[in-house]
C-alpha cells in the first residue's frame, strides 16, 4: 500500500471563495487585507467609530469585516463637515449676522457666529454621526 500521495500546492474552495496553499501537512487560507483608503476619519469620524463600536456593534462589525470602515468614517466626517458649514451660513444668514454686525460689533459677531456654528454643529452630531 502506497501512502505517499501527491497533493496539490494550492486548492481553490468554490463554496467559501478561498484559495488554499499547502504548507507541510495542511492547507491553510490565503488571506489578503483589503487596501484602507487614503485620508483621515476627522473628529466626527472618530465620534461615529465610538457610537458604533459601543451602540451599533452588529454594525461596526459588518463594516470592519467588509473593508469598509475607515471609507464609512472618512465620509461620515465629511458629510458633517459640508453639513455643519451650511447650517451655520443659514442660521447666520436668518439671524442677520453679516458683515455690518462684524464691521460695528466684531465681539458680537464673533459671539452670534459661535452660537450659530454650535446648534448646526449639535444638529449634525445628533442626526448624523449618532443615528
Amino acid at each position: 500500500m502506497n501512502t505517499n500521495i501527491e497533493l496539490p500546492a494550492t486548492v481553490y474552495d468554490e463554496t467559501n471563495g478561498l484559495t488554499y496553499d499547502l504548507v507541510g501537512d495542511y492547507y491553510y487560507p490565503r488571506l489578503a487585507v483589503p487596501e484602507e483608503p487614503e485620508g483621515d476619519i476627522g473628529r466626527y469620524g472618530r465620534m461615529r467609530k465610538r457610537f458604533l463600536k459601543e451602540h451599533r456593534k452588529g454594525d461596526f462589525a459588518e463594516l470592519l469585516m467588509n473593508g469598509n470602515l475607515k471609507q464609512h468614517l472618512i465620509d461620515i466626517d465629511r458629510e458633517a463637515k459640508e453639513q455643519i458649514e451650511l447650517i451655520t451660513a443659514q442660521l447666520a444668514r436668518a439671524e442677520g449676522v453679516n458683515e455690518d454686525l462684524k464691521a460695528r460689533d466684531q465681539l458680537g459677531w464673533i459671539r452670534a457666529m459661535n452660537s450659530c456654528r454650535s446648534r448646526a454643529e449639535e444638529q449634525v452630531v445628533r442626526e448624523i454621526v449618532l443615528t
